[in-house]
């Protein structure tokens, strides 16, 4: 069977790729049960050796799903970035299955005996430091996941699992649902006021996808943040806000609101069968905030200094868009379009006049070109190599030495069957087996407007920094070194995630590495020092209103996840309640944030949201080792590749204390971001 299904590897593709060219959809249910079939033989071994140690037990299980792992990694990554009603009809199937295994492997008593065999043996075993590492990780995840429960419990868990599998998938499709089911049509062009070119031609493209007669403006978000941003109709950018803001909240068949509820009550029951107080309590145990009362003190520490700013900030924007525009009230739907007014006469800052000198293929450039000043690694584009869509661009990123370091895929414009927002992801992880190894093949995922038909992609300062961000995710997975796959690359405690993403954002700031891309897409003048003053000095604007916002994410994440008893306020109760002491807007009925929360009901940050933050924290501290040595400092950038490379194998405050010296001091974080001296 396997060397008739094109979806199970090995491949006979350059590199050992993705064959996506010969793979269909109805190949991954197969290939899903054949890779369940070839884990649970290699498990039925591990289970029946009579002397259990750290090689044959602990490394073979971490070994054991390879080709499982693969074939579900491109299988939820095209659901992601190139889905249809096929493969989300196939998710439904598929996901339950690999629920079913994970707790047939977490709830296998004879594979947990070997496993606590070792763990109790282990300062008999010899182990190195990364064997340490997962020999404790391996056993806390089987303790965390019901190892040690009665089987009575067991199958309660299996069951809850199970159900939140399902309403995942569900909170995701309802959101993408309404998302796709909103359009703007406009038909007179006075309603274009205020537009740019470049927002106007995207909504006349989407027009005639969609065969229009005049401009279609969507909830997909260059659409939806184009027109908040600079159109003058107020009633139109409201009308846009409000479809926005009830994604997941309309009366419709996609309504989230029962979703939200059941999500967060099946984790605290989920958390509770566990031996855990909460959800929280249950996921910060393996985080570097370690509790939910020093994630609050971290939130409200922030607070303190963040809220008196961001009423000043609404307060200056409020005060102009009246002085303006006679403006007695700012609504929210008003915030976007006045403040970047303001920031445009306040620092003849206009994101239109920037795009010109951050065209797409420059700014991507301008990524590797910083890459490797930092790290002497260079990007070469490969044709050979097979895609999931046309407009997916493939390199091959190889070591000073000429060695093949990592695969790397970029895929930038919004299209239908492409959820929201940007990310990373990987095909396949950097391991090393029988004294092979192999190197990751890494993606990244955004959603930038489309060149025209007489320009090219020409991104947005905020997409500048958003590109930079994914590609230090991918840098992260891209220089990967270890021995077991759930210990390199991107597999660190999810509150050290952020920091190889985030500190990369800090050289879009920097006239040193803007002059290496920021040129004009026409005249290849290099953006001119002025204007990269003024975007440095910009920076810093409404910065206290956006790290409020931002903790009230935090808060709202916690409020939903810490919660000891099952929730029965309604969304609204709840978020109102969250919400209130950091309101700086005029209240607004009949929307919600939490229906449409995807990063905590559909991906991985539940009682994880703080992380953006935290993770700011370290990388303000950590950009500032590279200020005071130079921005391509050799020796400070060879000490963060380790950082970066070490992946989960060293705890990741031990990583940061080496490179740093010491621990991360969150004053730097409030320092950048202009809200202390």
């Amino acid at each position: 069977m396997s060397s008739k299904n094109p979806a199970i590897p090995p491949y006979n593709t350059p590199f050992e790729t993705v064959p996506f060219d010969k793979i269909k959809v109805e190949d991954f249910e197969p290939a899903v049960d054949e890779a369940i079939r070839l884990a649970n033989e290699r498990i039925e071994e591990i289970t029946q050796i009579d002397s259990p140690n750290f090689h044959n037990v602990i490394a073979a299980l971490d070994f054991a799903s390879l080709e499982l792992n693969r074939v579900a990694e491109i299988f939820f990554n095209l659901n992601s970035a190139e889905t249809n009603d096929q493969i989300q009809a196939k998710a439904k199937d598929i996901s339950p299955k690999l629920t079913a295994f994970g707790n047939d492997v977490m709830l296998n008593a004879e594979l947990f005996s070997q496993v606590d065999t070792v763990y109790q043996n282990r300062e008999n075993e010899n182990l190195n430091g990364e064997e340490m590492r997962l020999l404790e990780k391996t056993w806390k995840s089987f303790t965390r996941n019901g190892a040690a429960l009665s089987e009575d419990d067991k199958t309660k868990l299996r069951e809850l699992d199970k159900e939140l599998s399902t309403l995942s998938l569900q909170f995701g499709e309802n959101v993408l649902a309404d998302t796709h089911a909103f359009e703007l049509h406009i038909t007179d062009e006075k309603d274009l006021s205020g537009l740019p070119d470049s927002v106007i031609e995207m909504g006349k493209a989407t027009a005639e996808e969609k065969e229009k007669e005049g401009w279609v403006f969507t909830l997909d978000y260059p659409s939806y943040m184009g027109f908040m941003t600079y159109a003058d109709n107020r009633a139109l950018r409201h009308n846009i806000w409000l479809a926005f803001s009830k994604r997941g909240y309309n009366e419709n068949e996609q309504n989230n609101t029962e979703i939200v509820h059941k999500i967060a009550n099946l984790r605290l029951q989920r958390a509770n069968l566990l031996g855990f107080e909460s959800h929280a309590a249950f996921v910060l145990a393996e985080r570097m905030a370690e509790s939910p009362i020093r994630v609050i003190e971290f939130l409200d520490d922030l607070r303190e200094k963040a809220v008196p700013a961001a009423k000043k900030d609404v307060e200056e924007v409020a005060q102009y868009a009246k002085n303006k525009d006679s403006i007695d009230e700012l609504q929210r739907w008003d915030f976007g379009y006045y403040s970047e007014k303001l920031k445009k006469e306040k620092y003849s800052i206009d994101d239109e006049l920037l795009k010109p000198y951050f065209p797409l293929p420059q700014v991507l450039d301008g990524a590797f070109e910083v890459a490797n000043r930092l790290y002497q690694i260079t990007f070469e584009e490969r044709n050979d190599i097979p895609k999931y869509h046309e407009e997916v661009r493939t390199f091959e990123v190889k070591n000073q030495d000429g060695s093949t370091l990592a695969i790397f895929y970029a895929d930038f414009h919004p299209r239908k069957g492409k959820r929201n927002g940007a990310w990373m992801t990987s095909y396949l992880s950097q391991y090393t087996k029988d004294g092979k190894e192999v190197r990751p093949h890494i993606s990244i995922v955004c959603n930038f407007s489309r060149p025209s038909k007489d320009k090219p992609a020409l991104l947005t300062f905020n997409e500048v920094t958003t590109l930079f961000h994914e590609f230090g995710h991918a840098l992260h997975g891209m220089l990967a070194e270890g021995t077991y796959p759930s210990l390199t690359g991107t597999s660190v405690y999810w509150d050290f995630v952020e920091l190889p993403s985030q500190i990369m954002e800090n050289w879009c700031y920097e006239p040193e590495a803007l002059a290496l891309f920021a040129k004009h897409y026409e005249t290849g003048e290099v953006i001119p020092r002025e204007m990269v003053d003024r975007i440095v000095e910009s920076a810093t604007f409404l910065e206290g209103y956006a790290t409020v916002r931002q903790l009230s994410f935090g808060y709202l994440d916690m409020t939903w996840h810490h919660s000891t008893s099952a929730i029965t306020q309604s969304v609204r109760e709840l978020e109102e309640s969250v919400f209130k002491p950091l309101d700086v807007f005029p209240e607004v009925t009949g929307t919600a944030m939490s229906t449409a929360f995807s990063h905590i009901f559909q991906g991985g940050y539940s009682a994880g949201y703080y992380s953006y933050k935290w993770a700011e924290v370290l990388d303000a501290d950590a950009f500032e080792s590279f200020k005071e040595t130079g921005l391509f400092d050799t020796e400070t950038a060879t000490k963060f590749r380790k950082l970066l490379s070490s992946g989960g194998r060293v705890h990741p405050m031990d990583l940061y204390v080496e490179f740093k010296g010491k621990e991360p001091n969150p004053e730097a974080l409030l320092r950048r971001a202009g809200l202390v001296k």
